[in-house]
């Protein structure tokens, strides 16, 4: 059933029905595959009604609500800011080398957190990077348990800026400052605008929008620049702060990208 009203000139327009799961993660509820996990277990309400159909569709002016056991389970879902070191990589292990959710237990949780919560291994359960830092590359590594983070950092509509000190060799012309901020391209597409500056004589500081594998370091190589060291310092308004390397802390209640 296709429903049809006017708009404020009264001309007709015609609703279609969506999937419930998408209209949930649009709602902020959770993600589409948290969705369709709560979905089946009967922990999704559609105008007062339980759905637990997977594929069910509802119009888009249909109030969709997540039980309370539902509820409850997406704010026990943890998300942990890391200081990744060099060496270790972001997602899964590669060539020998460690993935970075490797160091996440309580040893190296950071004594200085201010959050109340306390590390246990149910919190491990379905925790993923958020993006990724290359394995030569240090600082804020996102992990999280929760699908509506991973969506608002690495989904395709993502607003969230990422910020970088780069130490560089060589010699940058005025030409080629302008170029990192705006006009490069890489694997043939032209790069969202960036905002680069001197941080000091052999350090930049990199603000972007996208995150293509190793992009900065071939942006770097491009303008004839080499990269010599690499810290990822803020994500969105998520600062790395004073986080020791090696260690991490929890995204505390009050903090948002």
């Amino acid at each position: 059933m296709i429903k049809s009203r006017p708009d404020y000139s009264g001309t007709l327009y015609v609703m279609e029905k969506i999937r419930l799961s998408k209209r949930m993660s649009e709602l902020g509820l959770c993600s589409r595959r948290e969705a369709d996990g709560y979905i089946e277990k009967g922990l999704v309400e559609v105008d007062g009604e339980i759905v637990s159909e997977l594929g069910s569709k509802v119009y888009p002016t249909q109030q969709v609500v997540l039980r309370n056991a539902a509820q409850n389970i997406q704010q026990q879902r943890v998300t942990i800011l890391l200081n990744k070191p060099i060496g270790y990589v972001s997602g899964q292990a590669e060539h020998n080398h460690k993935p970075a959710v490797t160091l996440i237990d309580s040893a190296t949780h950071w004594a200085e957190d201010p959050s109340p919560l306390r590390f246990h291994r149910s919190q491990m359960l379905g925790l993923a990077p958020a993006g990724r830092l290359d394995i030569d590359s240090q600082g804020l590594l996102v992990l999280t348990q929760d699908g509506r983070i991973a969506k608002q950092l690495i989904g395709e509509d993502s607003k969230v800026d990422k910020e970088y000190l780069v130490r560089v060799q060589g010699s940058l012309k005025d030409s080629g400052l302008a170029l990192l901020n705006q006009g490069l391209k890489l694997d043939g597409e032209y790069l969202k605008p960036a905002k680069v500056t001197w941080q000091n004589e052999d350090q930049l500081r990199f603000v972007l929008r996208e995150g293509k594998k190793r992009q900065i370091r071939r942006m770097c190589e491009l303008v004839e620049l080499k990269v010599t060291g690499l810290k990822r310092i803020r994500i969105g308004k998520v600062k790395l702060g004073n986080l020791p390397v090696g260690q991490w802390r929890y995204l505390g209640e009050n903090e948002q990208f």
